[in-house]
């Protein structure tokens, strides 16, 4: 059995050490909200269609046993999730999550009491929401195109499904007296060589300005928008990419940026541009991820682009203005436990920087003495970072590291 508490004293007099406050640490840590995505636990089926296949470039890999069969068996995943993830906890939504007690109801019809049981279950829980326009797996959706769709029939069904997703998302923020984030992501792009590029970015543009045309409160809803370097069937355009949501979000200034960790570059980190949209003010929405490759969405571990994402953030005092948020879902492993590892790895990224002496880092640096800087990142790498994290858990409680012993293994 773990002593705890004087495990925890030990820590706190080494950190002290470094000028670092861990008590501090710890109560920044719980009460950080991180997004965990619903969408982990039943491979983004949702409830709108339990026959529904993915579609758009999304793609949950793997066959592992235990995905829920139905709506029932979905929540009480959920609570089995919940128990295990300390700290102050956001849960996204995407729309295929509706319950329309057996009515056919199309995404473009969707409101706030299709979403009321969420409201009371983030009530019982005591966290709250964040949500998702669903722009993919559905028939007007089957041309590859959405927002930017030569069809003007089809550009409006899903720009009227983005106005009615805001108004779920305000919805949730009124009711639940937390700002939800309601991100937009769309599968708009081409496989091959392209001809025309700014066609359907300009038709993009024209859309968004629409769904985002009546003002909302940003106390109960802000709005991001999801950029894509390419997905499965769009490998050589995408037409909301980086460049284009930058710019859109920069000039039109009714929304905020999200970047998606799997969404770049295999060499590209969002870490290093976290503090190119902070020097101009911009609040940023992040989804973390762990792309293999690819953008193949696997769990996030403890890594260094999540320690950089998570430093970036604390170094520059940013937790008021960066929104965390997790993207991944991995079938080939208990999709529980995937939930559980990657939302406790986010949180104990969180915590490892509020850890870091960035006061003597910054003054080595001030100083240009650089020889200190680094000699004093590597001597961090040693530091007693488990034991604080278990007095976290402990404040939270929630089991520490001996949650692996838990039936879901």
């Amino acid at each position: 059995m773990k002593n705890i508490a004087k495990n925890y004293e030990i820590a706190k007099e080494i950190y002290a050490e470094y000028g670092v406050d861990t008590d501090k640490a710890i109560e920044i840590a719980r009460r950080t909200p991180i997004s965990i995505n619903c969408w982990q636990l039943d491979d983004l089926t949702g409830f709108e269609n339990p026959d529904m296949k993915l579609s758009g470039g999304i793609e949950a890999t793997g066959n592992a046993p235990g995905k829920p069969k139905n709506k029932d068996e979905y929540m009480k995943h959920l609570d089995t999730a919940l128990s295990l993830i300390p700290g102050n906890t956001k849960l996204a939504l995407h729309a295929v999550y509706s319950d329309t007690k057996g009515e056919k109801v199309d995404r473009n019809q969707l409101e706030p009491k299709h979403f009321a049981f969420w409201v009371d279950y983030a009530k019982d829980k005591k966290i709250t929401l964040d949500f998702n326009p669903t722009y993919f797996s559905h028939e007007k959706a089957d041309s590859g195109f959405t927002l930017a769709s030569k069809d003007k029939e089809i550009r409006d069904f899903w720009i009227e499904h983005g106005k009615r997703s805001r108004i779920i998302g305000a919805y949730f923020g009124k009711e639940l007296g937390v700002p939800c984030i309601t991100n937009h992501w769309i599968p708009d792009g081409y496989k091959d060589t392209t001809i025309d590029k700014l066609g359907p970015r300009e038709r993009l543009a024209e859309s968004l300005d629409e769904i985002f045309s009546e003002p909302i409160d940003p106390k109960y809803n802000i709005d991001s928008v999801e950029s894509k370097l390419f997905g499965i069937g769009s490998e050589s355009y995408v037409v909301g990419s980086h460049e284009f949501y930058t710019n859109y979000v920069a000039y039109r200034n009714n929304c905020i940026l999200c970047m998606d960790a799997g969404h770049y570059h295999p060499t590209e980190v969002i870490s290093s541009k976290i503090s190119s949209y902070l020097a101009f003010g911009k609040e940023l929405m992040l989804h973390l991820s762990r792309p293999v490759r690819w953008d193949s969405d696997h769990v996030i571990v403890v890594d260094d682009e999540l320690k950089a994402i998570m430093e970036e953030i604390v170094r520059n005092n940013a937790l008021d203005k960066v929104h965390i948020g997790l993207d991944f879902f991995d079938a080939s492993i208990n999709r529980i436990a995937a939930t559980v590892i990657g939302a406790r790895n986010a949180r104990k990224a969180l915590l490892m920087a509020l850890l870091e002496p960035t006061r003597m880092l910054k003054d080595a640096e001030y100083a240009d003495n650089f020889t200190k800087r680094l000699a004093l990142l590597e001597e961090t790498k040693t530091l007693p970072f488990g034991l604080v994290w278990d007095k976290l858990c402990e404040m939270e409680n929630v089991c520490g590291s001996e949650w692996i012993n838990n039936d879901l293994f």
